[in-house]
């Protein structure tokens, strides 16, 4: 078996994102072979090192789960359990592999979530240079006007940068849709906050071509390839 570089050997046996494994390493929770490793870059061999997290062994690589989520409001986008607070993961039923969420949706929004073991997928999806837009259906305690739309479309300041949606279209009383590209956390409760609008829920309803649809909250189905692949298809 070829060498790989750490994060990504860890990205391909399920243990989270790339970008996730990194934080891990540099948080000296992976071993290889007893010894601490703090360097992503550092190569090792399944067939030769013995690599651990948080002190439990990394078998190596797992086969690929793909799942489409509909998270209700009240789950958390962790892989670890806080306390006891409910996480989007136990959602998934009869679950054995090592999953984790691609990307998050806060605690109170609801809707579309992609679920994986497979860390060259995740990183796709979630890198800028992808390009993928994301569409969430929100519902307001106001009624909104032309302003308003005026003030979301100009944007709004997020992580001392500026970003602004890619559209943004009243659908009927209280309920718009907003298309983002950026992803910044909480950058649509942001983007409506400046606008004066309070929310009564947010729900993300499409990644890229790959929509939501009639999938009923808390339920989850495996994702075929071709839905894998609308994904990276522009809507």
């Amino acid at each position: 078996m070829s060498e790989k570089r750490l994060a990504k050997a860890l990205a391909a046996a399920g243990i989270a994102s790339r970008r996730a494994s990194e934080e891990l390493i540099f948080e000296g929770r992976v071993k290889v072979n007893g010894a601490v490793v703090l360097t992503p870059q550092t190569r090792i061999d399944w067939s030769k090192d013995r690599v651990t997290v948080d002190e439990e062994e990394v078998k190596g690589e797992e086969s690929k789960f793909y799942y489409m989520l509909n998270k209700p409001p009240g789950f958390i986008c962790s892989s670890v359990r806080p306390g006891n607070k409910r996480i989007a993961l136990d959602l998934i039923p009869n679950r054995t592999a090592r999953l984790f969420t691609v990307g998050r949706l806060d605690k109170d929004s609801c809707g579309l979530l992609l679920v994986t073991n497979d860390g060259t997928f995740s990183n796709q999806v979630i890198h800028p240079s992808s390009n993928i837009v994301k569409e969430y259906l929100v519902k307001t305690v106001q009624e909104i006007s032309a302003d308003n739309l005026k003030t979301l479309s100009s944007g709004a300041r997020v992580d001392r940068g500026w970003v602004r949606p890619k559209s943004v279209k009243k659908v009927r009383s209280g309920n718009l849709k907003i298309c983002i590209k950026e992803g910044k956390k909480h950058e649509v409760r942001i983007l409506c906050e400046r606008a004066g609008l309070d929310i009564i829920e947010l729900r993300r309803i499409r990644i890229g071509s790959l929509l939501l649809g009639k999938l009923q909250e808390g339920e989850c189905r495996a994702l075929s390839k071709r839905d894998r692949e609308l994904i990276f298809v522009a809507f």
